[in-house]
């Protein structure tokens, strides 16, 4: 049975998607920006939206059954190679522990505000193993 979860952000609604879809034992979990969605504000920080970022995937793994602990596989989408040291420190924060097979890359994003984006697959339990 295929579940599906809504983090509220009103893009979900207007572009169609699940911030997170679980299969089985597995969660896809959307590209997420760095939206405040309490406050629905975009801060300028690139660490601040790495962070918020973090905070929304770690949410709707936790509405799966599931923790940052159990990601696999995770890709992160910059704008600005200039920003790489400020969003390592963060994701180093975040990862250093888990070690997810991950790649990056330097892109446009749907907004200008959109500094970072990180999309990731986890399995429930694999933290755990």
């Amino acid at each position: 049975m295929v579940k599906r979860i809504s983090s509220g952000s009103p893009f979900e609604a207007r572009i169609g998607y699940s911030r997170a879809v679980v299969d089985r034992d597995m969660v896809y979990v959307s590209g997420t920006t760095g939206y405040d969605y309490s406050k629905m504000e975009m801060p300028d920080d690139v660490a601040d939206q790495t962070r918020n970022a973090l905070g929304t995937i770690d949410k709707a793994l936790k509405e799966a059954g599931s923790g940052l602990q159990d990601i696999l596989r995770v890709r992160y989408y910059l704008t600005d190679i200039a920003d790489y040291d400020s969003v390592v420190e963060v994701l180093g924060a975040a990862f250093s522990e888990i070690r997810p097979a991950a790649t990056m890359i330097t892109c446009g994003l749907a907004a200008p505000e959109m500094k970072i984006e990180i999309e990731v697959t986890a399995r429930i339990g694999a933290g755990a193993e």
